[in-house]
């Protein structure tokens, strides 16, 4: 059985998630909408679909969608896909508010729908392997830094990028949070383009997370460590290298990683999660967690700049 799938926002990141439902064997890509009109024809055109002229429209023709628009609009837009008793996935951040991420999850588990959260990383090939060579981690460091991308801009660096690595983080630490140390800079933007935070847990583990939206360079890299060994991953690469302590000595051995376009993976999970009614690998509630900690390292940030400039 296909799906019939939609795509709410045909921007950068939408137009992916229109390509990989045309792709996939097990959905059917339905409809398109976007504000812009001549977009979501272009895109309709491409990949052979209805370009749908209102929500309400689309709704009509979709089991499942994704909300690929800004932000800001997560909560109407998903709310009233949800509403209409469609499976949702939408793009991270799930909202801007913990308490509109709250709403979603409440009327997704009210209508018995799918509620997924875009955390593309969770999907990524090299994730099997933090989880199954490690355990009980003490110190994670990560690094996502990218150039400027003439887009998320209605958000900051946090929230746009360091995002990822927060429910990263928190899926494998699996702790609450104890204390947050944080910094970041405005640069081309009216929001932190740069940020590093430092995160305690209660179970003791640090986590130090960088994350830039300027950088001439483009690097998606975490490093986690424990007792006996530390796992060294890049995301981009999908490589990776596992050093663990035996003998006396650092024994150094690659990881085999069997590589895949993220994305992809996570359409097909979110499309499989529709149809056998099952709970997603990024749930509302993990999405929520993330943003939340995304929120208060950004509420740190500005505190701290505004305290600079007075």
């Amino acid at each position: 059985m296909t799906v019939k799938a939609g795509v709410v926002g045909v921007g950068a990141i939408g137009r992916n998630h229109a390509r990989i439902y045309a792709e996939l064997d097990t959905a059917e890509l339905v409809a398109v909408y976007d504000a812009n009109r001549e977009a979501a024809l272009e895109i309709a055109e491409r990949f052979g679909c209805v370009a749908a002229e209102s929500l309400e429209q689309l709704i009509g023709e979709v089991d499942v969608a994704s909300v690929a628009t800004p932000t800001v609009t997560h909560r109407e837009i998903g709310g009233r896909l949800l509403e209409a008793g469609r499976h949702v996935l939408v793009e991270k951040p799930i909202s801007d508010s913990v308490d509109e991420a709250r709403v979603l999850i409440d009327l997704a588990q009210q209508k018995g729908k799918v509620l997924q959260v875009g955390h593309i990383e969770r999907f990524n090939p090299v994730m099997s392997q933090l989880e199954s060579h490690l355990d009980r981690p003490r110190f994670i460091e990560s690094h996502r830094l990218s150039p400027f991308p003439q887009r998320s801009l209605d958000i900051g660096v946090v929230l746009d990028l360091m995002i990822h690595d927060l429910d990263i983080i928190l899926h494998l630490v699996d702790s609450a949070v104890a204390h947050i140390d944080a910094v970041g800079i405005p640069v081309l933007t009216r929001r932190e383009d740069i940020a590093n935070a430092r995160i305690r847990f209660e179970n003791g583990c640090v986590a130090n997370v960088t994350a830039s939206r300027i950088s001439p360079e483009r690097m998606r890299k975490i490093r986690v460590f424990q007792g006996d060994a530390y796992l060294s991953l890049d995301y981009q690469d999908q490589s990776g290298w596992i050093y663990r302590r035996a003998d006396g000595q650092i024994h150094r051995s690659e990881v085999e990683v069997e590589k895949d376009e993220p994305l992809k993976c996570e359409l097909a999970a979110f499309v499989k999660c529709a149809a056998e009614g099952t709970v997603p690998r990024v749930c509302g509630q993990q999405g929520a967690a993330a943003l939340d900690v995304a929120l208060e390292i950004t509420r740190i940030i500005e505190e701290g700049n505004s305290q600079n400039r007075d």
